[in-house]
C-alpha cells in the first residue's frame, strides 16, 4: 500500500505552561507518541500582576527544535509573553515558537 499524506517532522517538542498547559499534553502525545515535553510554571503576583518563572525544565538541545507552547486559555498575554522571554533565553528562537490555546478574551 502507498501512503500519501503528511509525515510528523522530527526535531519538534512541547512546552506546557503549568497547570493548565499539562491538560494539552496526551492530545500532543497521541498524535506525536515520541515528542519530548518541557515544563514552565508561571504565576502572576497577587499586588503587581506581573508574571513571574518559578520553575523551567526543558529538553537540552531545546535550542535546536521547534516548540509547540501550550497554554489553553489566553487573558492578558502576560503568562505567554513571560514563557517566550524563558525560551528565548534557552537558545529558541521567536521564529520556531508556535503557540497551541483553544481559548482566548479580548484582552489576548
Amino acid at each position: 500500500h502507498k501512503y500519501e499524506g503528511v509525515r510528523f517532522e522530527k526535531g519538534n517538542c512541547g512546552v506546557s505552561i503549568m497547570r493548565s498547559g499539562e491538560a494539552m499534553e496526551q492530545g500532543l502525545r497521541d498524535c506525536c507518541r515520541s515528542i519530548r515535553i518541557g515544563k514552565i510554571l508561571i504565576q502572576s503576583d497577587e499586588e503587581t500582576q506581573r508574571a513571574k518563572v518559578y520553575y523551567a525544565k526543558f529538553p537540552p538541545d531545546i535550542y535546536r527544535r521547534k516548540v509547540l507552547l501550550m497554554y489553553p486559555i489566553l487573558s492578558t498575554g502576560n503568562t505567554v509573553i513571560e514563557a517566550v522571554k524563558v525560551l528565548v533565553e534557552h537558545g529558541v528562537q521567536p521564529s520556531v515558537i508556535i503557540l497551541l490555546s483553544l481559548f482566548s478574551t479580548p484582552h489576548g
